[in-house]
């Protein structure tokens, strides 16, 4: 496991990047809602130095918005604890008029672009070994991880098409596990004065490291992402998404790819014309950055450091013009699994789940129900067929084990009349 080197704990308010102004507030904040807190509470609060926190304290005093309220311990080695006094209640519920955000102290954008391109997807190279590993779990032709490999590595626009059930966003997405590096991103960041949520536990998966004195705790050290969307994706899904009632932003799904893989599944399935989603892709495909913008007009750039994978069933002529199309430089067709991987992909299934079958039983079964010219073989189709028998044997309580008539009544379901 490699990781990244992560940014660095600032010791003073000026290294942070942030405004002072802003981190009293954010102080004011989380004692708004803590109460009566020592500093240390404070500094792990905002994942900010103790001293940077004392420093705060000590303005506010000045400006009479806390007071101390005596030592934490019943010995003269406690800390002093402090409150917000009637002001500072005040000027604490202005802040959360302003902004509801209480949490880890933002970093800057500078930062933000910096780490960014300190952690570039192109700057981490997957060998064979490590590609054909995070595909291990998938029946595919060799000729096809060979095409894979080099579009992984030059960290530009993949298009996946071919026939549906063959295995497309499992590839996508398994082509983060090819990925070993641990990078670090941010819990939230500031443009403008505004907060932006960047962290997200249901995207970024943590990774443990040994405890350091030296790195930043505003960021989270992590796996590169891996965002899939879908049909329910949006032009509005790739802006900044402000929230009325807290006031503060959630960075959009691209923004939050940023390392890693963002996969956009059924491809010309989305309310929007693809053409015209393409047509918003093309400055980030092309110039590694895009444009957001704030509620108060303030526009401004952001990275755009993803391997992107276009996954469709549409043929890619009827998706979008020529001119689009040369865009997206990895176009790899996924192919229908030949009656050997078919039979490979049944097999595994039944292992999985300890389900007795005979190959020969497998091969009778293909010929006799793909033999129609309407049906084609789909990569999908064993697990289906299989969930069916599984499903029809718990009903009859009778041992998982395939038979020739559960295998038609299984692979029924699969016929359209």
């Amino acid at each position: 496991m490699h990781v990244i080197e992560p940014p660095i704990r600032p010791d003073s308010i000026e290294d942070t990047g942030i405004e002072r102004n802003l981190l009293m507030m954010l102080i004011a904040k989380a004692m708004f809602t803590l109460g009566t807190v020592p500093p240390s509470r404070l500094a792990d609060e905002l994942m900010i130095s103790p001293i940077i926190v004392t420093s705060l304290l000590e303005d506010m005093g000045n400006l009479a918005l806390i007071e101390s309220r005596g030592l934490t311990g019943s010995d003269m080695t406690g800390e002093i604890r402090y409150a917000l006094t009637m002001k500072g209640n005040s000027w604490a519920s202005d802040a959360l008029e302003q902004s509801q955000y209480v949490g880890p102290a933002p970093v800057s954008m500078d930062a933000f672009r910096a780490q960014v391109e300190k952690q570039a997807i192109t700057g981490e190279n997957v060998d064979r070994a490590a590609l054909l590993e995070s595909l291990s779990e998938l029946v595919l032709p060799e000729a096809l991880a060979n095409r894979l490999g080099p579009a992984v590595n030059s960290g530009k626009s993949i298009l996946l098409y071919g026939d549906p059930g063959n295995g497309k966003t499992s590839i996508a997405e398994a082509l983060g596990g090819a990925f070993g590096q641990v990078i670090h991103v941010p819990y939230c960041i500031e443009v403008g004065g505004q907060i932006i949520n960047f962290f997200d536990e249901n995207i970024h998966k943590r990774v443990e490291l040994e405890p350091s004195d030296v790195a930043d705790p505003r960021w989270v050290a992590c796996k590169r992402p891996v965002v899939v969307t879908g049909g329910e994706l949006t032009l509005e899904m790739l802006d900044l998404i402000f929230n009325p009632y807290a006031k503060f932003y959630e960075a959009p799904l691209h923004m939050k790819a940023s390392g890693g893989i963002f996969i956009l599944d059924d491809f010309g399935r989305q309310q929007v014309a693809p053409q015209t989603l393409l047509n918003r892709w093309i400055i980030p495909l092309e110039r590694s950055f895009d444009y957001l913008t704030l509620h108060s007009g303030k526009k401004f750039s952001i990275p755009f450091d993803e391997l992107v994978v276009f996954s469709t069933n549409i043929a890619p002529r009827s998706l979008a013009d020529e001119a689009t199309l040369r865009r997206l430089y990895f176009k790899i067709r996924v192919p229908t699994p030949t009656k050997e991987d078919y039979i490979t992909i049944f097999e595994n299934f039944c292992a999985k789940n300890d389900i007795v079958i005979e190959k020969e039983m497998l091969s009778e079964f293909y010929d006799e129900f793909y033999k129609d010219e309407h049906m084609f073989p789909s990569g999908h189709h064993p697990g289906y067929i299989m969930d069916h028998v599984i499903a029809a044997c718990d009903y009859l309580q009778i041992d998982r084990a395939v038979s020739k008539e559960l295998l038609a009544y299984g692979s029924s379901h699969i016929r359209v009349e």
